[in-house]
């Protein structure tokens, strides 16, 4: 099993753009949070972590052909990963169903990181640390704020049981707790 140095060192990598390598370590700390939100015990959310680290390193490569990603990140990490792992960053990319909890923390959690990160750069201090759920809330009807960040897919947190401000509270106050490492 990899760890998170070896993780970490394989997407920097792999991954020549800053901004992802950051918005794979945001999902990486989306994924913890959801993980111990559920209770689970160390082991499970190391492997949630990993998950969310992981998802997109094939990205560099696949961009631009997108129906091969997350194919071939699975490919790369067969063996590295176990069985579930594989199966959420496929589900992620919508390569496979999302069936479990995990699949579906990661396919919610990917578009967040651009849409909170998206909400703190609008800010003139441009400060993570002064991003509040309720101006998340207020973006989220915005059709044309951070574009990219699926709400649909965002939704599927309730798929987790969560609401939309349970999700983006979470969310937000793992992102700021470590928003040095996310580069804010």
């Amino acid at each position: 099993m990899m760890d998170r140095d070896q993780a970490l060192a394989l997407v920097k990598e792999r991954i020549p753009s800053a901004n992802l390598v950051n918005h794979c370590v945001a999902t990486e700390v989306i994924m913890e949070a959801l993980a111990r939100h559920f209770e689970l015990d160390d082991a499970e959310v190391e492997r949630w972590a990993l998950a969310g680290l992981l998802h997109d390193l094939d990205y560099a490569e696949t961009g631009e052909d997108f129906e091969r990603h997350g194919v071939v990140t699975a490919e790369l990490l067969a063996g590295e990963l176990d069985e579930e792992q594989l199966h959420a960053i496929l589900a992620h990319a919508d390569k496979a169903p999302r069936e479990t909890l995990m699949d579906r923390a990661l396919y919610a959690a990917d578009p967040t990181t651009g849409f909170i990160v998206a909400a703190a750069l609008v800010r003139p201090d441009k400060a993570l640390a002064n991003v509040e759920v309720r101006s998340l809330l207020k973006r989220w009807k915005e059709k044309a704020f951070a574009r990219g960040a699926s709400r649909e897919q965002m939704a599927a947190c309730e798929e987790l049981g969560l609401t939309r401000e349970e999700f983006l509270g979470l969310a937000l106050e793992a992102m700021q707790k470590r928003a040095a490492e996310i580069g804010l």
